[in-house]
């Protein structure tokens, strides 16, 4: 009998230095937030707040270091709740 196993892998990337409010930062993330990779890119490219750039870069990040040294695709990313703002 073989068993399958499918882990649930984390990838992160860390934003430091970006000014702005914790607030406004949780607005666009709170939109995103349990979507996929492709739907998440599609919403920070057409939402109209300053705190989409920082965020988009990130998720741009996050992807390719999960692509690059995971060996993921790009179909298989999603946003998940471990976005922390500080």
């Amino acid at each position: 009998m073989i068993r399958i196993i499918k882990k649930k892998v984390e990838v992160s990337a860390l934003g430091q230095h970006i000014c702005m409010s914790a607030h406004k930062a949780r607005r666009v993330i709170d939109q995103i937030r349990g979507r996929s990779y492709e739907e998440t890119l599609m919403i920070l490219e057409l939402m109209p707040y300053r705190a989409c750039y920082p965020i988009l870069k990130l998720v741009y990040s996050a992807a390719a270091n999960g692509i690059h040294n995971l060996g993921f695709n790009e179909g298989s990313l999603f946003i998940i709740n471990y976005i922390n703002i500080y």
